[in-house]
């Protein structure tokens, strides 16, 4: 399937859910309620089975779920055929690839790039932040001159395919961004080490100096090692404005389990954004990790998938959607 084309959902049912003693209803688009007995040793948005994979023997490797999430992130950024992240990211509408990326661990601990060029791995750079600086985001040209300092290797970031379509792209005189997406990936280790990270080019064709929500703590990703972790994909903007993956944290701080989390944070954008059912270009989709290694993920509009590693074996689940 491809990761890009969100369509409109159609079954609708009506159910009420008790949360802390109040009746809420329920109605969600799909056909099932995820049961939360999925368990996993890391879990990536899409069917990103080469960066579980990746995490997974990073794992065995290193015994540490920061080492995992890096390793699997790494994983889309270098891939040229993946045109929303790292090379082969598609540019912004004056032909430049930035991206955008974060980590952060088990402790609260926290680093961000954001508008990074030349740099194939900003996931990379941005665990260099947290762990070389006092800092937790640098930006732009700030964050090019650290990932030199720091002895990152320069890459030209435009590859072929991405020019081409941005050339075709400006024929049409359209400038209105499309095409947004990232890999947002949790690992826990065995040791119960909780972490995250996520990765972005941003939307195709965006403009020059736009950042959504991927290196955004709180919003494309957000980490409490005592709770659970959750990370987004999607239209960033939306998830900007509403904390997504922060508030999704916060539900599994009360009680819920990733699922029931991850549906309570997207419901919060049926609750705040008129229209949001009926415009599927408003695609958001969410996933989340407990402290337990339970998952789950919930998305805006169908066809959202995500992948979970369990004792290295992938599997990717399709999520439920709506309200």
């Amino acid at each position: 399937m491809d990761r890009r084309k969100f369509l409109t959902g159609s079954a609708l049912t009506s159910l009420g859910v008790w949360f802390n003693g109040n009746q809420i209803p329920n109605p969600f688009y799909g056909s099932r309620y995820p049961s939360d007995e999925d368990f996993a040793s890391v879990i990536a948005t899409w069917p990103n089975e080469k960066a579980t994979s990746a995490a997974w023997l990073k794992l065995q490797e290193t015994g540490y779920a920061l080492d995992a999430v890096e390793a699997g992130a790494r994983v889309p950024e270098a891939d040229v055929m993946d045109t929303s992240v790292g090379y082969g990211g598609y540019p912004d509408r004056d032909g430049k690839v930035t991206l955008d990326a974060c980590i952060m661990d088990e402790k609260g601990n926290a680093g961000s790039v954001v508008f990074l060029q030349d740099y194939p791995h900003p996931v990379s750079v941005a665990r260099r932040v947290m762990e070389k600086t006092p800092h937790v985001m640098l930006a732009g040209e700030g964050a090019r001159r650290f990932a030199a300092a720091e002895g990152f290797t320069t890459q030209n970031m435009l590859s072929n395919h991405a020019r081409e379509a941005w050339i075709q792209w400006t024929k049409d005189h359209n400038y209105q961004p499309a095409n947004h997406d990232t890999i947002g990936i949790l690992a826990l280790d065995a040791k119960g080490r909780l972490c995250g990270a996520c990765s972005t080019s941003g939307w195709a064709f965006k403009m020059h100096g736009r950042v959504g929500d991927s290196p955004i703590i709180g919003a494309g990703l957000y980490v409490d090692g005592q709770i659970g972790a959750a990370a987004c994909t999607g239209l960033g903007e939306l998830v900007l404005r509403n904390l997504s993956s922060f508030l999704c944290v916060e539900y599994m701080r009360q009680g819920l389990s990733p699922t029931e989390a991850a549906r309570m944070a997207i419901r919060r954008l049926f609750d705040k954004i008129p229209g949001i059912a009926q415009d599927t270009s408003r695609q958001v989709g969410l996933v989340a990790m407990d402290t337990q290694g339970r998952v789950g993920g919930w998305a805006v509009h169908q066809q959202f998938k995500y992948t979970v590693n369990h004792k290295g074996a992938n599997a990717v689940r399709e999520a439920s959607y709506g309200v």
